[in-house]
């Protein structure tokens, strides 16, 4: 095969490896949004929801994040889960959506804990490393397998509470919750304090393939992927050792580097070509690339699975420049709008009006936000006050006697006090809005269900 199209290939295969680490390295050193530096084993907070432009965040969130980067390589650890109110040994009365997603180095969801995979009772999860095979200790909730020994747990928790959806009520239960949410060592080893380093030396235009090389012999995927990757031997990426990219030969840093463009742009145009409805970009299935490893909560069938190994490499490297930690649909889905229904880009000089027939179908609670910011992908910022909900972060709609919704978006505040409590105010240039349904019904995940149109009104 033609060096360029394998170095295309491989860019594309080990983008999601690559993306994931600099982050975790990043957490470390820098920290990302709200959430400070943190080192391995330890949860780092946030006291309100995390920005969009933050470098993890998806199409838009409305959730406080509580973040660990788990190193296992000395060994499992104890991962300790408050009940849903905050308090250890209780449920909580309270429904507020919480969920711990657990990640690997090379962006699998391989577990949840949380409101919908396992209730809200407190307790700990021991979680191992990959091949452990010691005693579990008494008392534990479950064993979450981890593929890599170095995990990412992102946790999910609601702020609800207060007329804006921002009250202390739901502010105080998320800092006891996040209080008690505890990593402990459960054996005596030594652990990470950062990751496998590249060799410096490397020329930059090289540093991602250098980058993927050390990182892929340290955190090695699945063992039908391991296959997949011998291929890339030609590239110097299986290469153990002195780096090959230091004195590389100008052929190889030829078509390394253009086959780091072409791959990057197939992710890009891929990453575009999600298909439009009525103005909304919903994408239930986009994490359905983990094919190898189903843990607590996750959901192992063939409908939550990409057919076509290769084809889902593509699928993995879309989700981690687009969306990365995301979650998978079953989980939560997030549809986006970027324009109105007849094609006109979201501006806040119109006004625009969006009718649900009755209640969106999600279980855990849906939201509906506006974020500011022209650009596609996931640029822009919470307009303040714009968003409205259930069960989560946002004012609490009025529905209408027919069981119907109708949304005003637009600058200024209506007249009208129904009107007023279901609108969402918009910026004054570009917008767009995202729709945040928690566990979602069948409708949402089979496509039955249809979004309202975001009409432009005047």
């Amino acid at each position: 095969m033609e060096l360029v199209a394998l170095a295309a290939e491989a860019y594309v295969y080990g983008y999601p490896l690559v993306r994931d680490l600099s982050v975790v390295e990043g957490a470390m050193y820098t920290g990302y949004g709200p959430l400070p530096p943190t080192p391995f084993n330890h949860f780092a907070h946030a006291d309100r929801p995390v920005p969009p432009d933050t470098p993890f965040v998806s199409v838009g969130d409305d959730t406080v994040r509580s973040v660990a980067h788990l190193d296992l390589s000395g060994g499992p650890v104890l991962l300790h889960v408050p009940g849903q109110d905050g308090q250890d040994g209780q449920d909580g009365p309270d429904s507020a959506y919480r969920v711990l997603q657990f990640v690997d180095a090379w962006t699998d969801n391989f577990a949840y804990v949380g409101h919908r995979p396992a209730g809200t009772r407190a307790g700990d999860w021991l979680v191992v490393p990959p091949g452990w095979a010691g005693r579990v200790p008494d008392g534990v909730l479950g064993v979450i397998d981890a593929p890599t020994s170095v995990v990412t747990v992102v946790g999910r928790s609601d702020c609800d509470g207060g007329d804006d959806g921002g009250g202390s009520d739901g502010a105080e239960r998320v800092r006891a919750f996040q209080e008690q949410l505890t990593v402990t060592y459960v054996e005596p080893g030594t652990h990470r304090t950062g990751l496998p380093a590249p060799d410096p030396d490397v020329p930059e235009p090289l540093r991602f393939f250098e980058q993927l090389r050390v990182w892929m012999a340290d955190f090695p995927p699945s063992a039908p992927d391991r296959a997949y990757q011998d291929r890339f031997q030609p590239l110097g990426l299986l290469e153990e050792g002195a780096s090959p990219y230091v004195r590389a030969d100008p052929v190889l840093v030829r078509a390394l580097t253009e086959g780091a463009a072409r791959g990057g742009a197939r992710v890009e145009e891929a990453d575009r070509a999600a298909a439009v409805r009525a103005g909304w970009v919903m994408q239930p299935h986009l994490f359905d690339y983990n094919l190898d490893h189903y843990g607590v909560g996750t959901i192992d069938s063939p409908e939550w699975r990409i057919a076509d190994r290769e084809a889902s490499y593509l699928t993995r490297a879309v989700a981690a420049r687009s969306a990365l930690w995301g979650v998978h649909g079953y989980e939560a889905v997030y549809a986006r709008a970027l324009c109105d229904a007849g094609g006109g880009r979201l501006n806040g000089v119109h006004s625009y009006v969006l009718r649900f027939e009755g209640r969106p179908p999600a279980e855990a609670g849906w939201s509906l936000t506006g974020y500011d910011g022209a650009a596609y992908g996931p640029a822009g910022y919470d307009v303040a006050g714009s968003r409205i909900g259930e069960s989560l972060a946002g004012r609490v709609p009025a529905y209408a006697e027919d069981g119907s919704l109708t949304v005003r978006v637009q600058r200024e505040r209506p007249d009208d006090p129904v009107a007023a409590v279901n609108w969402l105010p918009a910026p004054d240039g570009d917008f767009r809005l995202v729709l945040r349904l928690c566990a979602p019904g069948a409708g949402i995940l089979d496509g039955t269900y249809g979004l309202p149109a975001v009409e432009r009104v005047r």
